[in-house]
């Protein structure tokens, strides 16, 4: 079974930096496309970022030039460094796993303070 467990959130002023860390169990991590979605409240859950097995990337067009998702397969873990954070960044950042089945993580907090 695959678990995701996400660690790095927290409250940042405006233009800062966090970088969130999703680490996964099981043996499917190197053989999974992965990436982070995030959901503001009243909003709909939005994509941020994907990496794919090999490292390919794509980002929401809001988060481009400023987060960057990559991915350790030895530590079975994603990463998403985000910089120059603004306020319509808050939200619960959801990372996953996606291979036949789509594994979730349980969500955590950025705050963004103006």
């Amino acid at each position: 079974q695959v678990q995701l467990v996400e660690s790095g959130g927290g409250l940042v002023p405006t233009g800062g930096s966090l970088r969130l860390s999703c680490t996964a169990t099981g043996s499917i991590f190197s053989i999974s496309h992965a990436g982070w979605y995030r959901q503001a409240p009243g909003n709909q859950r939005e994509l941020v970022a994907t990496i794919t097995t090999v490292g390919i990337t794509d980002y929401a067009d809001s988060v481009k030039g400023r987060f960057t998702i990559s991915r350790d397969n030895a530590a079975k873990t994603i990463y998403l460094q985000m910089n120059s954070l603004k306020p319509e960044d808050t939200a619960v950042y959801y990372c996953y796993l996606r291979r036949v089945t789509t594994f979730w993580g349980q969500g955590i907090q950025v705050t963004v303070s103006s």
